[in-house]
């Protein structure tokens, strides 16, 4: 059989034409890339598999694929833990690993500041406040001023007092306030308590006293179950968020025992989601360490400010996290506590006053 005659295509013929060609340059790739390569050449062809619709779903395989275009953008939010599952969007190892020892760090951090918290109000001294005094507090404020419905415009700091009754029998008024500044009253004005009956409201979880704070538990495994079971969450609320939150408010212009504001603290440390803040500021533009906790069921946010330093309370911030016609985390209401005391009428300045640092 002469060449002229060969049908080309059998196994012979392609070994000869494959010797006449000239050696295929090899590429230098080192062998990280070459596994770069074929990670990313078999996660295209898993995708194509899973993006090749069955007969028995034509179009749904396709629409999950891309859950951004298809959903808005408060859905995406709820849908993190299935967006991650997606191909294409998982994580390889060493970014895992990453994440975690992240999240244990920041879970220390958190501990650690709350200790540090706690011990330093144990160093306070408190004297008892009697069912008949008031707890003072000077602070300031800066308040939304917009309209309810409209954009968020923070007003300038303006001067608030609060006198909080500490008697544990019901009372239908918490205490006085009085506000000084643009747009505020200047005269004292007794607060009511809402929805409060004609008998009135007795201390205890929503009208804290020192004396109902003092009997709480100082053990963190005790008091832990004892706010879990009286807080009750607001509507979208986990009980986690309404327990964190709860605790702001028994730490909020109050004057309690030490070893009492040290469990609160260290409960805190408890939660899960609560994270530190490395730089916050108050209303009264004083730095310190922000204690917060966030997530996706309310659309508010707050956070403590301590000194850096001795650790004490200096004041709150709150923001507007998905709020419609916000931007993420506006800032919507800040206060800064310059004075704390105790004193025996309504009308009265403490002559030992408290300075926050």
């Amino acid at each position: 059989m002469t060449a002229s005659n060969r049908h080309y295509g059998s196994g012979d013929d392609a070994a000869h034409l494959r010797g006449l060609l000239a050696d295929a340059p090899e590429w230098d790739l080192p062998p990280a890339r070459h596994l770069h390569h074929r990670s990313m050449l078999l996660r295209e062809i898993d995708q194509e598999q899973m993006a090749a619709p069955t007969p028995e779903t034509p179009a749904l395989q396709r629409q999950w694929l891309r859950p951004a275009l298809l959903l808005p953008a408060t859905a995406i939010a709820l849908t993190g833990a299935l967006v991650l599952a997606l191909p294409g969007t998982e994580q390889e190892p060493g970014a895992k690993a990453e994440a975690t020892e992240a999240q244990q760090a920041a879970a220390k951090d958190v501990v650690l500041t709350l200790d540090r918290i706690a011990a330093a109000s144990m160093q306070i001294d408190v004297k008892p406040v009697r069912d008949d005094q008031f707890v003072y507090i000077r602070s300031l404020v800066r308040s939304n001023e917009g309209t309810f419905d409209g954009p968020v415009r923070l007003g300038a700091p303006h001067r608030r007092e609060i006198w909080v009754s500490q008697d544990s029998a019901p009372v239908t008024r918490t205490g006085t306030i009085r506000e000084s500044g643009k747009g505020v009253p200047m005269s004292g004005q007794r607060i009511p308590i809402e929805n409060a009956s004609q008998q009135g409201v007795p201390a205890g979880i929503d009208r804290p006293t020192y004396q109902w704070l003092a009997k709480l538990p100082t053990d963190t495994d005790a008091l832990r179950r004892l706010l879990y079971a009286q807080t009750r969450p607001l509507e979208n609320e986990s009980k986690d968020q309404a327990v964190f939150r709860k605790i702001g408010g028994l730490l909020n212009e109050t004057v309690m025992p030490p070893a009492n504001a040290a469990a609160l603290y260290k409960t805190v440390a408890t939660i899960p989601g609560v994270s530190v803040t490395p730089d916050a500021t108050d209303a009264a533009g004083r730095h310190g360490i922000g204690i917060t906790r966030e997530e996706t069921g309310t659309a508010a946010r707050d956070e403590w400010i301590f000194d850096r330093n001795s650790f004490t309370l200096l004041g709150s911030r709150s923001y507007l996290t998905h709020t419609a016609g916000t931007k993420p985390s506006t800032l919507y209401n800040s206060t800064a506590i310059m004075e704390t005391g105790v004193v025996d009428r309504d009308d009265r300045e403490p002559a030992d006053k408290q300075k926050t640092a």
